[in-house]
């Protein structure tokens, strides 16, 4: 196997949290599919996901050749990725949060402009950046081989995941954010429950940033 099942979930999970983390992809998606419908908003993903084969490809052909000529920035990508994602937990779970659901209305744009834009938004995220730099090598293991390979992988893993939560999300768009302005709370219990997944990912993968940089 490329990568292992561990990996494999343990990757599932971070992108999970990682997506229903509001942020500038998400925002952006839901914004368009409440003001424009659900084609510009699933248009727009297309962008986004195409967005993110770009930063997969950049990633991985170069972080190959760091790991092998500089073991140590392996260590120091690891420790990054663990306090990004304290820092995304505790932006989730602070008092005053945005919720998913508070989008900015905006004007309507053709399929192409849709596409690019979703294309744009995701290459200057720069959540987009830290996963493919900082996250996926939390779950590379270099004993199984080609480091290159398992980042392809586990970034079509990450992908796999953001595409499916957020053509949901874009599907439910207009019903979900009527039914948050009706009970606020919901908003609220969202936050949490992402906030708590990420911390949880952040406190097991930390365990691993001393036994990697002892190896």
């Amino acid at each position: 196997m490329v990568i292992s099942m561990g990996a494999a979930a343990g990757m599932a999970a971070a992108a999970l949290g990682m997506v229903l983390t509001p942020g500038p992809n998400m925002m952006y998606l839901v914004s368009r599919s409440i003001s424009q419908g659900r084609v510009a908003g699933l248009i727009s993903l297309g962008g986004t996901a195409a967005g993110f084969v770009v930063y997969m490809t950049m990633a991985n052909v170069g972080l190959s050749v760091v790991f092998v000529a500089a073991p140590w920035l392996y260590v120091g990508f690891k420790a990054a990725g663990v306090a990004y994602l304290t820092y995304l937990a505790w932006k989730a779970l602070k008092p005053g949060g945005r919720g998913l659901f508070e989008p900015e209305a905006l004007q309507r744009d053709s399929a192409t402009k849709l596409f690019r834009m979703g294309l744009v938004t995701n290459l200057l995220n720069p959540k987009a950046a830290i996963i493919y730099l900082a996250l996926i090598p939390q779950f590379i293991d270099p004993a199984l081989g080609s480091t290159a390979a398992q980042g392809f992988v586990l970034g079509a893993v990450q992908i796999a995941v953001s595409v499916a939560v957020n053509t949901m999300f874009i599907l439910a768009a207009g019903t979900v954010a009527s039914l948050i302005a009706r009970r606020p709370s919901l908003a609220v219990w969202q936050r949490r429950i992402t906030g708590t997944m990420l911390g949880i990912v952040a406190l097991l993968l930390a365990r691993e940033v001393p036994a990697r940089a002892q190896a």
